[in-house]
């Protein structure tokens, strides 16, 4: 009996260890899994992140402190071998334990997308082991780090040196690619561990003369015994140095309060334990001070951009503050006060410098002493080379995946940094175009591409001794340039086009056609083809079309006011707007004097002519815009202008009621806008002064004009052919009575023969000021011409400053007055004063950034006019949110991007 009992213990006991067991492993399961999933959805919640293990075989997630999940670079390059560093030299780095060497091809280029695109801020970063992976303990390895087009480093591995470092860049990226290129230099074979891309738009990382370089981004008064703090205490993944000590005058000061780091407060987003740490001076100073140098570059006079972070985290007496000034090298910025648990960063440019010195003081009316969270030190770096023409690049990586070629040299940019594509010459113009490409025994099968016809600048053309096959394309003929064409040794048939003969007996293109034997080369190729049938058959479908197009007209013609209130529907216009759309009817001269009164009231004047107040029957008023005799505009102009508002409906833009069209009398009769234009508000002794609000609508407003609105484009993206505006600017901006921004004045519009983005216009066009200097030098207009008007525009919005600045010593381009403020970091300066500071300051940093995307001097730098839009329509959130937020107070951001001017002492 005793014997069960102590049986059935034995056996409870042992079911009680299995389920603490259990529940232990489950415990431990649940906090594993808990941790993958934080780190899955950390993953998730940063999209713009691209991590690359350089050299690993597969993807995989990171199991350490970082969660990073990396991705194999098999699909990022295709050169180079994968190796691994030697097992003695192993770390707990996954990633840094394999990769990539290049001891064949002198370039070798990773091409990263990422989701976001081109004109976009990107934080890029490459890592590199040596490890002695070849087993030769090599004394030193050296080679180059292009981004793009241009020398980002020159990578210097030293023997003594056996740990891990990495080159680290801010860029700014014009394309929707972006190449990191090692380029082997003669010291050693060229390799890379890892390499990573993180989405960085933040205007407050952004420089407009080139790209940054980090120096140093030291968080003080942290743990020393900790080197680094990376992702994912730091979502832009920067590499924090906890190890960065000012001098011993200096003492440590934390706190475990709660930081908020959501909050436009802190834009440049420092981890929240950056911002809980920081440094003082000693017991009897007021001053802390540091010194650093730059040791290394081939520049000896840098320019720098410093931040110095702050965040007050000691909580101080009723009554009691912290001030302090910063000195930093012969420049005083200050005073500033903190608020508790706020951080505040303030921003400057250092130019032509040899070395950073900065000085934190405490002046004598400050309670507390004076203190630094962190800091960061940038050297701005130029990038001189613009990459290859776009359309040059999108041809030439068209040919290249057409016809499969598989040249290990083919990846990068083909032009630059140094033409390295074997087979293909460039020319030295800024972006360089393609003028040579040898294809000769390549391989090549199939019909010729068609992208080898938009190679516009290309002056020989190589493809002999394939197996190409169809006809030869008569577009050849057209190609400006094209002066050396061989298409010998092929499998072509039919007849050669009559205009390459021509040109070809003419001495202007030097043709090779031979060993193609069912080409025929002779006139009676095309005289054969003029077959009987084929002219009838061509007769019976020019009739049928004739026909089709009369019955289309008639019913156009039946159906004409519905199709208007359809097309204006599907763009959300008003009512009254609805009535203006569904005339569209001609009027009578006399029609015409009696609606503005025998011309009674001049409203306006401009290029076609004056402009006179009018009312039309149903009361409805209008603006008639009459032609003068000594009008600059023409007859052609004018049915140009009449043919395109008649098709052209947007909400956007000011709309066609009718026109005039009787010999010397010829009117055009638009809706009235009952605020003039947006050039009247802006002037300097306007009574009715913008809104920062205001102004941001009116920029989406105009942004929606020249882009695509709904399920409708217009403009630049809508019309085929492509119109180009030709003169945007303030006075052609016009303003209904709740100040609704629509572009006027299309009597300048040009229809393009071609479909292609440029033509060649011979004639002036557009206003001094606004006027594309691409366009200005070489006659090449097109649509990022109006892009750069756009930018003009939103400059005159943020400053209240015309296009040409007139003053005592000469006039001054708007560019050129802005320029120095923003080195500068002076916003208050740059923004219209009669806002008197009420603004936001990170969205003012927006809108002035994307102004300044739109003006580079080339056209191919420049965004597209949707991608403008969809920046603006976000500056114009950001800012509701922020008049949401603050009903009842002015926006004063505590980010200071050197807000306040230096006082030079």
């Amino acid at each position: 009996m005793y014997g069960g009992q102590i049986l059935l213990s034995y056996i409870k006991v042992w079911v009680i260890l299995l389920l603490l067991s259990a529940t232990f492993l489950n415990s431990k399961l649940a906090a594993k899994n808990t941790a993958q999933d934080k780190k899955r959805k950390l993953a998730a919640e940063n999209p713009g992140l691209i991590s690359i293990d350089c050299g690993a075989d597969a993807d995989y997630l990171e199991g350490g402190v970082t969660g990073i999940s990396y991705k194999s670079d098999k699909d990022f390059i295709s050169t180079g071998k994968n190796t691994v560093v030697a097992p003695v030299y192993y770390t707990g780095d996954k990633m840094l334990n394999s990769l990539r060497t290049f001891p064949e091809v002198k370039r070798n280029c990773y091409t990263l997308k990422p989701i976001q695109g081109k004109n976009q801020n990107y934080y890029v970063r490459a890592f590199f082991y040596y490890g002695n992976y070849d087993s030769k303990n090599q004394t030193q390895i050296m080679f180059d780090l292009y981004i793009g087009v241009n020398r980002w480093a020159t990578v210097l591995i030293l023997q003594e040196r056996y740990g891990w470092t990495y080159y680290e860049i801010i860029h700014y990226s014009v394309t929707d690619t972006i190449d990191v290129c090692l380029v082997n230099t003669g010291f050693g074979v060229p390799f890379i561990n890892g390499l990573d891309l993180r989405f960085m738009n933040d205007s407050l990382y952004r420089s407009m003369n080139g790209s940054l370089i980090p120096r140093m981004q030291a968080d003080l008064g942290g743990n020393p015994t900790d080197r680094f703090m990376r992702y994912p205490d730091d979502v832009y993944a920067r590499i924090w140095r906890l190890d960065f000590n000012l001098d011993d005058s200096v003492s440590n000061i934390s706190t475990e309060a709660n930081i908020d780091i959501q909050g436009s407060d802190n834009p440049c987003r420092l981890p929240v334990e950056v911002l809980r740490t920081a440094v003082q001076p000693r017991n009897g100073l007021n001053s802390l001070s540091c010194s650093y140098t730059i040791g290394y570059g081939d520049n000896p006079t840098p320019e720098f951009l410093v931040f110095f972070h702050f965040a007050e985290i000691e909580q101080s007496a009723p009554g009691e503050r912290r001030e302090f000034n910063i000195t930093l090298n012969d420049l005083e910025y200050g005073p500033f006060t903190l608020e508790y648990l706020k951080p505040l960063t303030i921003r400057s440019n250092l130019s032509r410098a040899q070395e950073v010195r900065f000085s934190i003081d405490a002046p004598l009316r400050s309670d507390l002493l004076p203190i630094l969270n962190a800091f960061e030190i940038f050297e701005l770096r130029s990038l001189p080379y613009s990459p290859t023409n776009q359309a040059d690049v999108d041809a030439i990586m068209a040919i290249k995946e057409a016809y499969k070629i598989k040249r290990v040299d083919w990846q990068g940019d083909p032009c630059l940094p140094f033409t390295t594509w074997t087979g293909l010459q460039c020319n030295d113009d800024n972006p360089p175009r393609i003028i040579s490409l040898n294809l000769s025994s390549s391989q090549l099968s199939g019909n010729i591409v068609v992208s080898l016809l938009n190679l516009t600048a290309i002056k020989s053309l190589d493809l002999s001794n394939n197996e190409l096959i169809g006809t030869v394309p008569e577009a050849f003929a057209q190609l400006p340039n094209l002066t050396i064409l061989d298409l010998s040794e092929n499998k072509l048939t039919g007849a050669v086009p009559h205009s390459l003969k021509e040109k070809s007996n003419s001495g202007k293109l030097q043709l090779s056609l031979d060993g193609n034997l069912d080409l025929c080369k002779m006139d009676t190729c095309e005289k054969k083809q003029r077959s009987f049938p084929v002219l009838v058959i061509a007769s019976i479908i020019s009739v049928s079309v004739l026909l089709l197009l009369s019955i289309i007209t008639i019913f156009w013609r039946l159906k004409r006011g519905r199709l208007n209130v359809s097309l204006s529907s599907s763009v959300g216009l008003s009512r009254k707007e609805l009535s203006l759309k569904s005339k569209n009817l001609p009027f009578t001269y006399v029609e015409i004097v009696s609606i503005t009164n025998n011309f009674q009231t001049i409203i306006g004047e401009g290029g076609f002519g004056k402009v006179y107040l009018g009312n039309l029957k149903d009361g409805c008023q209008v603006a008639v815009k009459l032609l003068s005799q000594s009008s600059r505009q023409g007859y052609k102009e004018f049915l140009a202008e009449v043919q395109l508002l008649m098709i052209v409906h947007h909400r956007n833009l000011v709309s066609l009621v009718g026109y005039c069209n009787e010999h010397e009398n010829m009117a055009l009769v638009y809706e009235y806008m009952a605020n003039g234009n947006l050039k009247e508000h802006l002037l300097e002794n306007s009574t009715n002064m913008l809104s920062w609000r205001e102004r941001l609508q009116i920029a989406v407003d105009s942004a929606h004009g020249l882009t695509l609105v709904l399920s409708l484009e217009y403009l630049h993206n809508g019309c085929r052919p492509p119109i180009v505006h030709r003169d945007l600017k303030s006075s052609n901006i016009l303003l209904t009575e709740n100040l609704q921004a629509k572009i006027a004045d299309f009597g300048l519009s040009k229809a393009f023969a071609n479909e292609g983005d440029s033509h060649v216009i011979t004639d002036a066009a557009g206003t001094p000021g606004y006027i594309d200097p691409e366009f200005q030098e070489t006659g090449n207009l097109n649509k990022k011409s109006d892009v750069y008007s756009f930018g003009i525009l939103l400059c005159e919005l943020i400053t209240g400053q015309p296009p040409i600045i007139r003053g005592p010593k000469g006039n001054t381009h708007i560019l050129q007055w802005v320029s120095p403020l923003i080195e500068r970091g002076d916003i208050q300066s740059i923004i219209d004063p009669r806002l008197q500071g009420v603004f936001n300051t990170n969205c003012a940093w927006k809108v002035l950034e994307i102004a300044l995307s739109c003006v580079p001097p080339t056209s191919i730098q420049r965004p597209d006019m949707s991608d403008i839009l969809g920046e603006l329509k976000e500056c114009l959130a950001m800012e509701m949110s922020s008049e949401m937020s603050m009903p009842d107070s002015v926006e004063m951001s505590l980010v200071l991007d050197t807000d306040i001017a230096p006082n030079l002492r």
